[in-house]
């Protein structure tokens, strides 16, 4: 008898049952991470009154988590080996095609914030919905979603960021503004060209130029205050008269204003281009150009500086770093300079950006070459280096002639803080210490003669001071700074002792006694303004090409009127003679008539 009491065990095989090497893949780290990427892309607009972080957060946030998604494949998806290993290098190797494939305006910050992010996405939705599918064609499906996921911003092409650090997209087989340019050009009578010798100094010409009524950027004395008349409130019973609208080329210039001439700076195809145009027709008169293009990924192509007139001469700072002098009747030039070379600097990201400031026999430029090349002065009569102080190594602001303490004053605001300089020596008298890693882009305003307001890199707010004199030297001294004014690149104007002018993408007020906010409304975008001082109003024009009547008033936000002026992306500066209001972006300028009070 068998001993064995199961005698039908021994039927069965020893051997182990054989598994499949597959497996369902491990999910919810895809699922959180794309959380993560559409929770950061849309942090700004959840968190408005928050620091540069934020915007930081939603510039790399989806590519991190992109990131992220590679490294859970590779290491703990469950997926098998060779699934890991094709799908890694599967995702590098469609990525790389659809770079090659790009427009060259798509090329920098789109690749990490469209094309590796929607990539990403693509092959996380892959894996997720296809996890249980035990077969290796889930990671060669998955890899097809990436590829048209890479492959969609090869559609496009770019002409900068927005405010918000949205790309502004445009399809890729529509023309650009410049295209535009181009096809106007060709089928128009062509302006004169500095080379041109006719009527160079007819009464005609010399009666047109007339006298200066803006002499370049913001105004004046560069704070955005324009005298103007007194403007009708009511639009909706008489509207502004469009009295001309035409393409211009790319670029963030303003426009200086000599009688009936008009004189601003665009990139046209390879050459950066300092234009004349008539201020009653915007017919173009003629152009001065060199051989340069600038092309900032962020801001777009173009020149960033405005032409200053004065003394006779009309005076330029290109994108790349050429400074001419410029007969403003025909635009011959009368010396030039190279910047970069004089200062022994490297070109900033977003080009040389410094609007000209001529003082006496001296033209100013900020160049933020190191040691004492950081504010560059230049003889106006020959263009010889005349004088150089340290300022910064780098800045978007301009040079501003200022009264401070009743005494004139140049003000420069760069990354290091604000510099006060005397304006026929350059010598330094205040080096007020502010440090930021990012950029200044806005003017300082003097407050009641004895203190200047500080605007600052974006979220990080703005500061007053308080100056007093120690002999030949200023001293300053903290009076507050605040967070409830955090202009961007935007710049604001001072009136009766409040500051009106951006917060982010807000129209505010605030109180420069005490640095409160008096009011914030307007979702105007990042646009600029300007003050009509002759009647206490605000003209803003928003980031969409729209134009707001505000009333200049510590109590509310008053908005009066509004209109759609211009399209595009708009960032550069308005300028007001009398009651004619001429705009201009990145594709079109207008000029309008303003209704007045009767």
């Amino acid at each position: 008898m068998s001993s064995n009491p199961h005698p039908s065990s021994e039927l069965v095989s020893e051997k182990p049952v054989a598994t499949s090497r597959w497996k369902p893949l491990r999910i919810w780290p895809p699922v959180i991470l794309l959380m993560g990427m559409v929770f950061f892309r849309f942090l700004p607009s959840l968190v408005e009154d928050g620091p540069a972080a934020i915007w930081m957060a939603a510039a790399f946030g989806p590519a991190v988590c992109g990131l992220l998604v590679l490294i859970w494949w590779v290491s703990f998806s469950r997926a098998v080996w060779q699934e890991r290993v094709v799908g890694f290098f599967g995702l590098i190797t469609a990525l790389v095609i659809a770079v090659m494939c790009l427009d060259k305006t798509m090329l920098g910050p789109a690749v990490m914030v469209l094309t590796f992010p929607l990539g990403i996405v693509g092959f996380a939705i892959g894996t997720i919905a296809l996890s249980r599918w035990l077969s290796f064609n889930r990671t060669l499906v998955a890899l097809l979603l990436a590829a048209a996921g890479f492959g969609v911003s090869d559609l496009f092409r770019s002409d900068g960021m927005w405010g918000n650090f949205a790309l502004g997209l445009h399809w890729r087989w529509v023309p650009s503004s410049e295209d535009a340019l181009r096809k106007v050009a060709r089928n128009s009578a062509p302006a004169a060209t500095a080379n041109t010798e006719e009527n160079d100094e007819s009464p005609a010409v010399t009666e047109e130029l007339g006298p200066v009524q803006c002499p370049g950027f913001r105004g004046l004395s560069r704070d955005g205050h324009f005298e103007g008349v007194p403007i009708a409130t009511d639009w909706s019973q008489k509207a502004p008269e469009l009295l001309w609208k035409i393409p211009v080329g790319p670029g963030w210039s303003s426009f200086a204003v000599a009688g009936n001439r008009l004189f601003t700076q665009e990139q046209r195809g390879d050459e950066e281009t300092v234009v004349c145009y008539d201020a009653g027709t915007g017919r173009e008169i003629w152009t001065q150009k060199i051989e340069s293009r600038f092309d900032d990924p962020l801001g777009g192509p173009g020149p960033r500086a405005t032409p200053t007139l004065a003394d006779g001469g009309l005076y330029v700072m290109f994108a790349k770093g050429a400074l001419m002098r410029l007969n403003p009747r025909d635009g011959k030039i009368v010396w030039q300079q190279d910047v970069m070379k004089t200062a022994e600097c490297k070109l900033p990201i977003w080009g040389f950006s410094s609007s000209p400031l001529v003082v006496g026999s001296l033209v100013m430029v900020h160049a933020g070459g190191e040691g004492d090349k950081g504010m560059l002065a230049f003889d106006i009569e020959n263009g010889k280096l005349k004088s150089s102080v340290a300022a910064g190594d780098h800045s978007y602001s301009s040079p501003q002639l200022a009264t401070l303490m009743g005494e004139q004053c140049v003000l420069m605001l760069t990354n290091a803080g604000l510099h006060i300089f005397d304006p026929v020596t350059l010598a330094t008298r205040l080096d007020y210490k502010w440090f930021i890693q990012g950029y200044r882009a806005i003017q300082p305003q003097v407050v009641n003669g004895d203190s200047v307001l500080l605007p600052t890199t974006l979220g990080a707010g703005t500061r007053l001071i308080h100056v007093t004199k120690n002999v030949d030297q200023f001293d300053a001294e903290e009076m507050w700074t605040s967070r409830n004014f955090k202009p961007d690149f935007n710049d604001f104007v001072v009136y009766q002792g409040h500051a009106y002018g951006f917060d982010q993408a807000m129209f505010t007020s605030i109180d420069l006694a005490k640095g409160h906010r008096n009011w914030k409304g307007g979702r105007y975008g990042k646009g600029q303004a300007l003050l009509i001082e002759s009647c206490g109003l605000l003209l803003v024009i928003g980031e969409e090409g729209d134009l707001y009547l505000l009333k200049a008033d510590p109590k509310a936000h008053t908005e009066l009127a509004s209109f759609k002026a211009i399209e595009g992306r708009t960032w550069n500066h308005p300028v007001l003679i009398g009651d004619r209001l001429y705009l201009r972006n990145s594709q079109e300028a207008a000029c309008y008539r303003l209704p007045t009070v009767q």
